[in-house]
């Protein structure tokens, strides 16, 4: 096939394509995150019909059935946190509906992966979206430098409900209360969830097989990056820059002739290389010492409420701050923290154990499997987010990666018996 011209070829692939690709006409109308959930659970029921019917899919691996199962287990540690805290149906009915918007994306979407959806149609439909982000950057920089609103309405779809106005509005930029400079997020709820989305569509450019639609996925994603100015997004980059760059080169002899007297050295001049290290995370911290401040004092309340007060199931739905956290929140910012605080222990071993089975098996295939390289990228920018969003909340965002992450987890075929060459 023509690298230049990577059509959807079945019903599956169209709706997956035309989601990704009109992403900001979606936004446009404030229905970008409605249509992540309506795609995912329409997706998985033909997945289902196609089971139940023997037509033609992968099959699902054990490693997805695990993440089915974890997903599962958080819907029960919200039932019966909500149940210990005596909240009533009607919140209870509202998470439930929220948990099917988020939580249950991330086993959902991954299992879609069984589906005949080709990675090079993801590949290049979110390559479309880096290239209208590239054209559209001088228009959200003029609205900055004309002083036009930063916000101009709230899509009238928000009476669904959602985590909040910020998720249905259209914003042309928003100023840095910090530094008073402009940072962007465009179809995203706040900015360094742009630079989430621009890492993962590097990961995607990365694949790309056509040079042209490469340059404009890597150009886009970076201007994401730099947009959102997220500290997380730099150094996420920066890794995913380094782990594609590594796999490159490891397994041939010259990286370790290389690696080796670089060791020795590290060893002599260790203690300097630590103190420069601390003083980078010093100044990473202090780029937005408010910013760090408020993420330290969510944390360190939620850590306390949670032990002292719910440490099995949690309390079951969010709570408003105190004021000294400029009333965000309580766990948010952070998904682990946000876990222990609403779902309690049980809700973090759900997320805990999924994401550790996932690691373990790309990494004993990285080398075998071509798309498990693709999935181990997506998971690290998927674990390194968990530091610093709750990743429920975006799921309705990234989630291209987590087909492709499905992907890489369906078993490999095994090759007939009278195939296996069985000379030693």
């Amino acid at each position: 096939m023509d690298p230049q011209t990577v059509t959807p070829q079945n019903a599956d692939e169209r709706i997956v394509y035309k989601a990704i690709v009109y992403s900001y006409l979606f936004w446009l109308v404030g229905a970008l995150y409605i249509i992540a959930p309506v795609i995912a659970w329409i997706l998985f029921c033909r997945l289902l019909v196609k089971k139940l019917s023997y037509q033609p899919a992968s099959t699902i691996s054990l490693t997805l059935y695990i993440w089915l199962l974890g997903m599962w287990v958080m819907l029960i540690a919200l039932i019966v946190g909500h149940l210990e805290q005596s909240l009533g149906i009607a919140k209870l009915i509202k998470s439930s509906i929220g948990w099917a918007k988020g939580w249950a994306l991330l086993a959902i979407f991954p299992v879609i992966g069984c589906l005949d959806i080709r990675p090079q149609v993801i590949y290049r439909a979110c390559c479309q979206v880096c290239k209208h982000t590239v054209i559209l950057l001088p228009i959200f920089v003029l609205a900055w430098l004309l002083k036009l609103p930063s916000t101009l309405y709230v899509s009238p779809l928000s009476i669904i409900g959602g985590p909040g106005p910020e998720f249905f509005s259209l914003s042309l930029y928003e100023i840095d209360p910090g530094s008073g400079i402009p940072r962007w997020r465009l179809f995203t709820p706040w900015a360094p969830a742009l630079g989430m989305l621009g890492n993962l569509y590097f990961i995607f450019a990365l694949q790309e097989s056509s040079r042209r639609w490469k340059r404009w996925g890597v150009i886009g994603s970076l201007l994401m990056v730099l947009m959102s100015q997220s500290r997380l997004a730099l150094i996420c980059y920066m890794a995913l820059f380094g782990y594609f760059s590594m796999l490159k080169f490891v397994r041939t002899p010259l990286l370790y002739f290389i690696l080796c007297p670089i060791i020795l050295a590290t060893g002599f001049v260790g203690e300097s290389i630590l103190n420069k290290i601390t003083m980078t995370i010093a100044a990473v911290k202090g780029a937005r010492a408010d910013s760090t401040r408020v993420r330290q004092s969510l944390a360190d309340i939620a850590v306390e409420r949670w032990w002292n007060e719910a440490v099995m199931f949690g309390h079951g739905i969010v709570e408003r701050g105190p004021h000294m956290v400029e009333f965000m929140p309580i766990g948010s910012h952070h998904t682990w923290y946000g876990l222990l605080f609403v779902k309690g222990l049980v809700g973090a071993i759900a997320l805990a154990i999924p994401m550790l089975v996932t690691f373990v098996v790309l990494l004993l295939r990285i080398f075998t499997h071509p798309l498990a390289k693709v999935g181990m990228a997506i998971l690290m920018l998927l674990m390194l987010y968990t530091f610093g969003e709750n990743l429920e909340i975006l799921a309705y965002l990234f989630w291209p990666g987590l087909i492709i992450l499905g992907k890489a987890l369906i078993d490999p075929p095994t090759a007939p018996s009278h195939l296996v060459d069985t000379k030693q």
